[in-house]
């Protein structure tokens, strides 16, 4: 993941935000040193990008430290990053630009910068707000992985997005969706869901974040408080949220399933009768997985034929509490505590082996990483994660740490998503392609 400052497996590292002004959207105080800000300066910029640093991933010093019971040998490495003086470029170029040209250009500007952009001239804010712009924004690559973070103060919601390449928290007021008393579910591709009661009627709730549009669901035909995952396909333009057992347990309910192109829902196939073990769902490679207790394993949800299976996959012994963790390319992980004892517990990394049905241990917390995230045995934690990457959140600790599955990477995220103390977090993916219809 390029732009995260970090270290090997056993390393560490910091990702943080810095001090900067947008129109739109306000970044948060920073706490990585050696970044410039974007835009910042007191010499003028006609440039629309600002001034951004160069990457520099040669490491400015190492050392080694020697751990105990014969784990390997940790390399700690601080990265830098060169500061380049700011670009100037004449107003009058801008103005002779062709405009698919111009499209072009604005389409690979970071989104969070856009809403600045389109206060620059009347030609730039009706480019910005042009199907064609939008059209061409969808198949530049991806901006990369935020972190999303929403939480209410005085019952007003409030969202923080951290931009994993820019290192950067961006304020994003979310004062344009109704006043329920509604939670977050999750994101995918741009979009975020919600659920939450309008009075006494359950609601669901689809919004794109960047544009600040919405729309509310129809009820389901069983309208009760279900657990709900959101699914985005961008090959379409559409969208799916699948909707399983009641909260409180009700195992008498089919399983619904809201197709974005139909505006309805559909009733597909009850989940057997299954003890599970958490509410915490997984969707990879078109399948949805819960944990389950009894029997044990795993029960799997084929989002195309609309019928459960179970999965006879046994966990780890002696694991504690588990997340399950969708990767790409049908990667499902497992990540969880694991040991009888406060002393002996450690934080590991499992994946499903698809043909024999087994959790494979690809990945152990190192002990530093675990003491400083959770100091205390019984102490909850979050874990989510998106395109390999997966995240850890300390309820107490006001911690957030990143771990890169691809490059063994474990990194801090200063501040992350611990604005108040009932946060709820997840992966974001800013687009303004991104369609609630």
């Amino acid at each position: 993941m390029d732009g995260i400052g970090g270290s090997s497996e056993s390393g560490s590292g910091e990702i943080g935000p810095q001090l900067s002004r947008n129109g739109f959207y306000r970044e948060e105080e920073s706490c990585v040193k050696h970044v410039s800000a974007l835009g910042g300066g007191g010499s003028r910029n006609t440039s629309p990008l600002g001034r951004v640093g160069s990457r520099n991933t040669s490491p400015s010093r190492q050392k080694v430290i020697k751990t105990p019971r014969g784990l390997d040998e940790e390399t700690v490495t601080t990265f830098g990053k060169a500061v380049q003086p700011d670009v100037q470029m004449e107003d009058n170029i801008w103005a002779m630009l062709p405009e698919d040209l111009l499209i072009e250009i604005l389409a690979r500007v970071p989104p969070f910068m856009i809403f600045r952009l389109r206060s620059v001239c009347k030609r730039w804010n009706s480019i910005l707000l042009d199907s064609s712009f939008l059209k061409f924004h969808s198949q530049v690559p991806s901006h990369g992985p935020c972190l999303l973070t929403f939480w209410k103060n005085s019952q007003t919601p409030q969202c923080s997005v951290f931009s994993l390449p820019l290192k950067t928290w961006y304020r994003i007021p979310f004062t344009f969706l109704p006043s329920w008393a509604f939670w977050l579910v999750g994101s995918s591709g741009g979009l975020v869901c919600f659920s939450g009661l309008d009075g006494l009627t359950f609601k669901t709730l689809v919004c794109n974040p960047l544009t600040q549009r919405w729309q509310t669901l129809p009820s389901m035909h069983h309208n009760q408080q279900r657990q709900l995952i959101m699914v985005v396909d961008r090959t379409d333009r559409s969208f799916k949220v699948i909707a399983t057992s009641d909260i409180y347990g009700d195992k008498s309910l089919p399983t619904e399933v809201y197709d974005s192109k139909l505006n309805s829902w559909s009733l597909h196939q009850i989940m057997p009768a299954v003890n599970l073990c958490s509410s915490k769902m997984a969707f990879c490679d078109s399948r949805l997985y819960l944990e389950t207790l009894s029997p044990l394993g795993l029960m799997m949800y084929r989002l195309d034929t609309g019928y459960w299976e179970h999965i006879p996959a046994k966990f780890p012994r002696s694991l504690l509490d588990g997340y399950l963790v969708a990767g790409t390319q049908k990667r499902l992980f497992l990540v969880g505590r694991i040991g009888l004892y406060s002393t002996l517990q450690s934080m590991r990394i499992w994946e499903l082996d698809h043909a024999k049905f087994m959790w494979v241990e690809m990945s152990r917390m190192p002990p530093k990483y675990f003491r400083a995230l959770l100091r205390l045995s019984a102490e909850r934690f979050e874990c989510f994660g998106q395109d390999n990457l997966i995240c850890f959140t300390s309820w107490n600790q006001g911690k957030g740490l990143l771990y890169d599955v691809d490059k063994k990477v474990w990194s801090w995220i200063a501040g992350c998503a611990l604005q108040s103390y009932n946060s709820q977090v997840c992966f974001y993916e800013p687009r303004f392609d991104a369609s609630i219809y």
